[in-house]
């Protein structure tokens, strides 16, 4: 028997629980660094065939029941779909790094519905998490092993939390963003130097290689034209403390969705894959089907600057799900 691959195995984590918080287990909750993987299947088809989605092995009692080897076959959780396998022989398979998830908590709770995801860090002989629940955020470090409760960035929430070079980056729902040291507490607004009325998205890539903020870039009046949308996508230099605007991604492509936003080196992708590199994809938008963000595109509309971001109009997309796992095609 094969053992199961050790870069599929989650690291786990038992925190202590803190008063008035929502759980099942009242003397401590799981963290969990779930392994992200995008899958490629190899066809011949008119459209390219790709899984994006967290992995774990099977603990059910009826897994002896899937085919064999239990090591080359994936059970997608697919909404409106029983049971579907994915043979792994058939298919590229590109690491895309951890995502944290909390365990253990009441999810018919209402107050869970406020939970907005959890950051983790470790280095330095220590562990950090920082956890964003309702209007705050909670910080525990393992040496000390009891949760703080930060001081209130603002009157909203926050949407996304990013650990990145040792400091954690927020991107709250009205729009600003912040750097929080996980040793002085200090919370510094980290805005771009040119502000736009935009929705913002951070997008960590590789093991701390940069960080990536993309803006989608909203249209002070009219009729909001999706297909029109310009985009802006920085790097974060860190040690300046500022966002550098690029016009380049490193050769990545940006994904941007249901699962939170990953990337991964075009390179490693076949040519024909229908996938090219410096793009930005937001999987499942309206009507499930968009085309890749590139910059520099010529739309032929003279109004439309060519030093943004915008549709390429090349191979478009289809999102086919997004529960559990995202699938979509590409078409070739």
């Amino acid at each position: 028997m094969i053992p199961f691959p050790s870069c599929l195995l989650r690291s786990s984590y038992s925190l202590p629980t803190f008063p008035h918080f929502p759980l099942e287990n009242k003397g401590s909750f799981t963290l969990e660094k779930v392994p992200l993987f995008l899958f490629r299947v190899k066809s011949a088809a008119a459209a390219a065939e790709y899984f994006l989605g967290r992995i774990s092995r099977d603990e059910s009692k009826d897994h002896m029941k899937l085919p064999s080897p239990l090591q080359c076959s994936v059970k997608l959780n697919i909404h409106g779909v029983d049971q579907a396998m994915l043979n792994v022989v058939d298919c590229q398979v590109f690491p895309l790094g951890h995502q944290c998830r909390m365990f253990s908590w009441d999810v018919e709770e209402w107050r869970t519905r406020n939970y907005r995801g959890v950051a983790f860090k470790e280095g330095a002989g220590e562990s950090i998490v920082l956890l964003n629940f309702t209007n705050s955020l909670f910080m525990l470090r393992s040496c000390e092993m009891s949760w703080v409760q930060l001081k209130k960035l603002s009157d909203t929430s926050c949407e996304d939390i990013v650990p990145f070079r040792g400091k954690f980056y927020a991107n709250l729902f009205n729009r600003d963003l912040f750097v929080i040291d996980p040793y002085s507490l200090d919370e510094i607004p980290l805005m771009p130097l040119q502000p736009l009325r935009s929705v913002k998205y951070l997008v960590p890539t590789g093991n701390d290689d940069e960080l990536f903020l993309v803006e989608k870039i909203l249209p002070p009046t009219g009729v909001l034209d999706l297909s029109r949308l310009a985009c802006r996508v920085s790097k974060l230099d860190d040690e300046a403390g500022t966002w550098v605007e690029v016009s380049d991604v490193g050769g990545r492509v940006l994904f941007i969705g249901y699962l939170g936003n990953v990337s991964c080196c075009a390179k490693e992708l076949p040519d024909g894959c229908g996938l090219s590199g410096d793009s930005v994809l937001f999987i499942g938008g309206p009507g499930n089907v968009t085309h890749s963000y590139k910059y520099g595109v010529n739309t032929g509309r003279e109004e439309d600057d060519f030093n943004f971001w915008r549709f390429s109009g090349e191979n478009r997309l289809t999102t086919i799900n997004t529960s559990h796992v995202v699938a979509f095609q590409v078409e070739l």
